[in-house]
């Protein structure tokens, strides 16, 4: 970010540049906009997309599976053989190495920190017997992750990214020395919100690590691992391989779903991990359910079939979704760019664009924006407890808006934060 553009002029100038854009915001706002880019949310195109799996079962369908087990009766806790050999293919682990749920894989996180709050790991006591436990949180990073263990009670601590993942000596140094580091949050492949992947080299670090604590587990929520938006996608390495390579495989505990694939609210969600932490997982399930919803999980293998079937639906998301996210990134190219007040990234993935903005800008920023009513999420969101330090990081979520909707919020939002940039300045001139 470079604002000597902005700095270069006087004060006069300045002045001047604010009120041409305040009539422009007033413009916007007196429309009456009711545009929102708050969450990843797939567009109603993209829901439409999966509509055709509706029509896969009917009354007169056969709702065994291959096994030959009735769909529609208890049993199965696991899920279905197939949809766990279907989940092992994306994630690249051995079928028995995976547990099928529910729709969401935020609420299986959920329950695994609640299994490691009350019931411990690795045949240690639970965390909540243990005293102070705490989490490394790479930031700017997923608010739903530091929810979860904000509920708890559990300490975030902050690890910076970088263009090749968390910065990695900061991880090694405090997982490998302080025993009250229980776990770390990991978007891996098109992170959010900023979209970067992990580089193997700081996968294999992961894989490496000694982690002071024996029941310490990196929470490795690959969301977006089949999510690519460019024709050059982002490569991941294996997690769970190279874990094993290191002797590590009780490490990491791996996290997907069908969300943003066919159906958010009716997807089919999954985790995997080494036989010992699993072994730990199905005792938990033994007495929470008597079986996930097989149906769901029929209807999404008779429809996806298999891998070549989720490329091939991706695809057709990512010729949806590569229009929008381009209108972010040329918008904000030609509009903020010039003055220097923003510096965003450039995912080939994933459902965000991360942009930082001038430090104490942000709060100020989604307050205009809201004002003219283009919804964003809370400055704040991406870091713990909601308090971003330097208050300069906006999450933009373009899927939801139309082409046309989106033009004019990003507009707005460009407008905002050269509006935003200019009362600082000013102010400081004062």
């Amino acid at each position: 970010m470079n604002t000597e553009y902005y700095k270069s002029m006087s004060k006069k100038a300045l002045e001047k540049e604010k009120i041409d854009l305040q009539i422009k915001y007033d413009a916007y706002k007196a429309q009456g906009l009711n545009l929102n880019m708050s969450r990843g949310k797939p567009g109603p195109e993209q829901l439409e997309l999966s509509m055709p799996m509706m029509d896969v079962l009917n009354s007169k369908s056969d709702y065994n599976a291959e096994a030959g087990d009735d769909c529609r009766n208890y049993g199965v806790v696991d899920g279905l053989p197939e949809m766990r050999q279907f989940f092992g293919s994306m994630l690249g682990v051995d079928a028995d190495d995976v547990i099928v749920g529910g729709n969401s894989s935020l609420n299986m996180m959920f329950d695994t920190v609640s299994s490691g709050m009350y019931r411990g790991f690795g045949g240690c006591k639970p965390w909540a017997e243990q005293g102070t436990v705490k989490f490394l949180c790479p930031c700017p990073g997923y608010d739903r992750h530091f929810g979860v263990t904000e509920f708890f009670g559990i300490e975030m601590v902050i690890v910076p990214m970088t263009e090749h993942g968390p910065d990695m000596d900061v991880v090694e140094q405090l997982v490998n020395t302080d025993a009250s580091i229980k776990g770390i949050w990991c978007v891996p492949k098109y992170s959010n919100p900023q979209g970067i992947t992990y580089s193997d080299e700081t996968v294999r670090r992961f894989a490496a690590l000694k982690p002071a604590a024996k029941d310490f587990k990196i929470f490795w929520d690959n969301a977006y691992c089949v999510h690519n938006i460019t024709d050059t996608p982002d490569q991941l390495l294996n997690l769970m391989e190279e874990c094993k390579k290191q002797g590590n495989e009780d490490l990491p505990i791996i996290f997907a779903s069908t969300s943003k694939i066919t159906f958010p609210g009716a997807g089919v969600a999954a985790m995997a991990g080494s036989k010992n932490t699993l072994e730990n997982i199905r005792k938990r399930l033994s007495f929470q359910t008597i079986g996930p919803d097989k149906i769901n999980q029929l209807r999404h293998l008779r429809f996806l079939k298999d891998m070549e079937g989720v490329e091939k639906l991706m695809n057709q998301h990512k010729e949806l979704l590569q229009p929008k996210f381009n209108i972010v990134l040329d918008t904000m190219k030609k509009q903020l760019a010039p003055v220097g007040v923003a510096s965003w990234t450039n995912p080939h993935g994933g459902y965000f664009i991360s942009v930082d903005v001038m430090e104490g800008c942000a709060k100020r920023i989604v307050e205009l924006c809201k004002e003219a009513g283009v919804t964003l999420t809370d400055a704040g969101a991406t870091y713990p407890y909601g308090k971003d330090p330097k208050d300069c990081n906006i999450r933009i979520a373009p899927s939801f808006p139309s082409v046309q909707e989106l033009q004019e919020a990003m507009n707005v939002f460009c407008i905002a934060a050269k509006l935003a940039a200019l009362e600082v300045l000013l102010k400081n001139e004062i």
